[in-house]
């Protein structure tokens, strides 16, 4: 026999003279082996300092620990007195208590012996018989892993009731571990979906140095890096170092933890530790007197009683936790505190190899001071005890090939009853019991709040966690412990206002300025609460605005003010210069018409008309052709008759001054119709200067926000409108330049040819408006530059039809007497005799 098998000897044989006591073991066809946490060094780990055996009933009772063991006793004496399951077969246990996790080897090793407590060493253990075909525990994750090392190698069915470790779901390095709760993972979720319930996104994690502390925050930082929670810091508690009384090191980590805790704006407070290492801490907790948390505890001390006990907590805030399911399992809260009968003697304890891991003296004491609590909690681990042990008998059910009378009693080796118990599914007080891929039971979890009533459930379900379909659902009214029962905050920046952009302070992402959405700008939160994302064009928004919304498009309307005024001298300008058409027309032949340039003025008068009636282009939803109206169809017309004046002021001073002087010119001038050759040119030039303003620009309106509103959408003609505008009338300001001078220089003429005054007013007003109407509109924009252009063109319209034309026409109708020959031959010949 090698070292390794001397070992493994040794150790089975300081495991022979194990008790008989009646709690801790019942004789039967199949034995079960039980793994509870009866005692628990609650002050240190002293034992480790020694090369031996703990001795657990030097430590405290351990009182849940105890109360699974009797759910493992209650369901096996259960399925004894069942017809149904399993007939004629009687299941025994084998329990051992494992101190915690202090006295874990010892028990394996015994149930994985034989009766003669050896382990023989073989090459091939597929007709091994163990003592024990199943072991249900031990509680906690660590524990659990270092069993199953030694039980995995067997292939020997091991239901944990209570450790949540993800690592326990390998099965590659687990196949024989079972679990009847969920796993971390399904822990975490939960606490995780609670934290989003409640808007708390700045939290506290205090963990044990342990790997179940490491583990599981661990997992909850992963978990909440994709839900925008953001962890404020996180702590490692002590492990209380082998010796009874905390060291001044360990004492001084809490003090400063728990200050940390109190400067925190934090009040949400997740706790991973085992229940042992909490004692501590709380009272820590109790001395600063730190109040106002919400504590959220794993499911390792959710439902402690020994803590739950110390009532001075409930002053520290809102207690919160994630347990099973409670399930109520019908006659157990009577078998608990029932004293077993008929104890059989125990072993000599002075004996050597006699070990304290199968005794309890006081444990139904403490059970029944503590019954009244146990039975208001409802049972939660109880049952995830009871139904481990009936998932065995009904694997044990269907590999005996059992019927309603009777089993085959045959030999079931470990590697036959695991895939039999992976594969049962049967309804247990109403729920389904079953293992996925996993290994893993999906019973429901629930959200307990600690309570202090007496009267009541001290640990009172809020919420239920669905596995399946992971989900928190059915949150009831929680007692805070906050002033009006307000739900306590926890944020380390207030949420931002609709239309607030956040602006990161510091490395969280928890922690944030809000930002005010400039006006034009809109917050999607739903694509980027860090970004304020800009109108489309035709859009826009005020300050804070969560949208956007569609700008109102401005142009002069008919129902407008300025725009009645305007359209009313528009049509009492169509009707003078018509009237004045209509007069000129019967007086065609008389001097005065004749003087004002005979066929000419029709020249003048017909564009003048068009242009009246074409104003309307200028009101409205300005379109293409709108605009080339504007831009073309009114220039043209302004030029033709800027261009007749022009050149009506010419003949004046050619046919009084020129005429002497330059014969031959005069005579060329009139034979070859100076004046339309000159008006056709000029109307030439202005038609190819439009033409190629159109085809360098297009003509096409556009909406531009207005500066004083950017609420509001100008729509007017292009951007470019206004320069070709400028190209076009500096033609007609030359022109107009022009007619002034040759007006200015025929001022001495005779009165009745005399036309410089009436030519000098409307150049002059022609002039002056357009400058004033190009600067304007260089430096304003919107509806007002459109009806001050309408208003120029309508008053240039008039100034040319009433200024030039209407003190002729006024001589024609009220004094006629002047409009003959002979006076118009009198006013020359002294003119002539003055000059003389």
């Amino acid at each position: 026999m090698g070292p390794q098998g001397r070992v493994i000897c040794s150790l089975l044989f300081l495991l022979r003279a194990l008790a008989e006591n009646s709690e801790f073991y019942l004789p039967g066809d199949y034995l079960l082996g039980g793994l509870f946490t009866l005692h628990a060094n609650m002050k240190g780990i002293v034992h480790l300092n020694f090369l031996q055996v703990p001795k657990c009933k030097e430590y405290e009772t351990k009182m849940l620990g105890y109360n699974l063991m009797q759910a493992m006793r209650f369901a096996v004496e259960e399925i004894n007195n069942d017809s149904r399951l399993l007939p004629g077969v009687l299941l025994g246990y084998e329990m051992v208590d494992t101190c915690y996790m202090s006295n874990n080897v010892q028990p394996v090793l015994y149930f994985l012996s034989q009766d003669d407590y050896f382990l023989p060493i073989q090459d091939d253990y597929s007709h091994y018989l163990p003592r024990v075909v199943a072991v249900i525990g031990p509680d906690n994750s660590e524990a659990t892993m270092t069993v199953a090392h030694f039980l995995s190698l067997f292939l020997l069915p091991q239901i944990s009731y209570s450790a949540i470790s993800e690592d326990l779901s390998d099965k590659l390095h687990f196949p024989g571990v079972l679990r009847t709760v969920p796993g971390a993972d399904h822990q975490i979720e939960a606490m995780v979906q609670l934290m989003l319930y409640f808007r708390w996104n700045w939290i506290i994690v205090l963990m044990s140095s342990d790997d179940y502390g490491r583990d599981n925050s661990r997992l909850l930082s992963q978990r909440l890096a994709h839900h925008d929670i953001c962890i404020a810091f996180q702590e490692t508690l002590p492990m209380t170092q082998p010796n009874r009384n905390m060291t001044q090191l360990e004492r001084e980590h809490l003090e400063a933890v728990v200050g940390k805790l109190r400067r925190s704006t934090a009040r949400v407070v997740v706790v991973f530790s085992p229940d042992l290492s909490l004692y501590n801490f709380f009272r820590e907790v109790l001395r600063q007197n730190f109040t106002g948390a919400v504590w959220i505890a794993s499911e390792s001390w959710a439902i402690d009683l020994v803590l739950h006990n110390v009532t001075e907590l409930q002053r520290t805030g809102t207690f919160l936790g994630i347990a099973t399911q409670a399930v109520s399992v019908p006659g157990f809260s009577e078998f608990r505190v029932r004293r077993s009968q008929g104890v059989r003697p125990a072993l000599n304890r002075s004996s050597q190899g006699a070990t304290c891991n199968q005794e309890c003296d006081s444990c139904m004491n403490t059970t029944e001071s503590f019954n009244t609590m146990l039975t208001l909690s409802g049972e939660r681990t109880v049952f995830s005890v009871y139904s481990a042990v009936y998932a065995v008998a009904h694997a044990l059910h269907n590999l005996l090939g059992c019927n309603q009378i009777s089993c085959r009693k045959e030999v079931v080796y470990p590697w036959q009853l695991l895939p039999e118990i992976r594969k049962v599914n049967f309804t247990l007080l109403g729920h389904q019991i079953s293992f996925n891929q996993q290994g893993d039971m999906s019973i429901q979890l629930e959200v307990i709040q600690w309570l202090w009533d007496l009267k009541q459930n001290p640990f009172q379900s809020v919420a239920s966690y669905y596995p399946l379909k992971r989900k928190l659902k059915c949150i009831r009214d929680i007692s805070w412990h906050t002033p009006n029962n307000t739900v306590p905050v926890s944020t380390c920046s207030k949420d931002c206002q609709p239309g607030q952009k956040k602006k990161p302070v510091g490395t969280h992402p928890c922690c944030f300025e809000c930002i005010d959405c400039l006006p034009g700008t809109f917050l999607n939160r739903t694509a980027d609460e860090y970004e304020c994302q800009p109108c489309l064009s035709y859009q826009w928004s005020h300050k804070n605005d969560t949208s956007c919304f569609k700008r109102r498009l401005a142009f002069l309307e008919w129902r407008e003010a300025p725009t009645i005024v305007v359209a009313m001298l528009a049509a009492l300008g169509f009707l003078s210069t018509l009237a004045i058409a209509i007069v000129f027309w019967r007086h065609l032949q008389t001097p005065i018409v004749r003087s004002a340039g005979g066929p000419m003025c029709f020249l003048m008068l017909m564009p003048l008309l068009m242009a009246y009636t074409v104003t309307p282009v200028y009101v409205g939803l300005p379109t293409v052709s709108t605009c080339l109206c504007r831009q073309a169809f009114f220039t043209i017309c302004f030029t033709i008759c800027i261009s007749c004046i022009t050149v009506r002021s010419f003949q004046i001073v050619c046919i009084f001054k020129m005429a002497s002087r330059l014969p031959s010119a005069y005579r060329y001038w009139v034979r070859y119709h100076g004046p339309y050759v000159f008006v056709a040119s000029i109307t030439v030039l202005k038609v190819v200067i439009v033409g190629s303003g159109i085809l360098a620009t297009t003509p096409n309106p556009t909406a531009r926000a207005d500066p004083d509103d950017p609420s509001i959408m100008i729509l007017s003609c292009s951007p470019n409108y206004h320069r070709g505008l400028l190209i076009n009338t500096s033609l007609d300001l030359f022109l107009s330049v022009l007619g002034f001078g040759f007006a200015y220089v025929g001022k001495e003429l005779p009165t009745n040819y005399n036309e410089a005054k009436f030519i000098t007013f409307c150049m002059t007003f022609y002039f002056t408006s357009s400058v004033f109407l190009c600067t304007f509109m260089s430096v304003y924009e919107g509806v007002l530059v459109t009806i001050l252009d309408l208003l120029v063109t309508v008053l240039n319209l008039m100034g040319i039809s009433l200024g030039y034309f209407g003190p002729k026409c006024y001589m024609i109708l009220f004094y006629p007497e002047r409009n003959t020959q002979a006076y118009f031959n009198s006013v020359i010949q002294g003119y002539t005799m003055r000059r003389d």
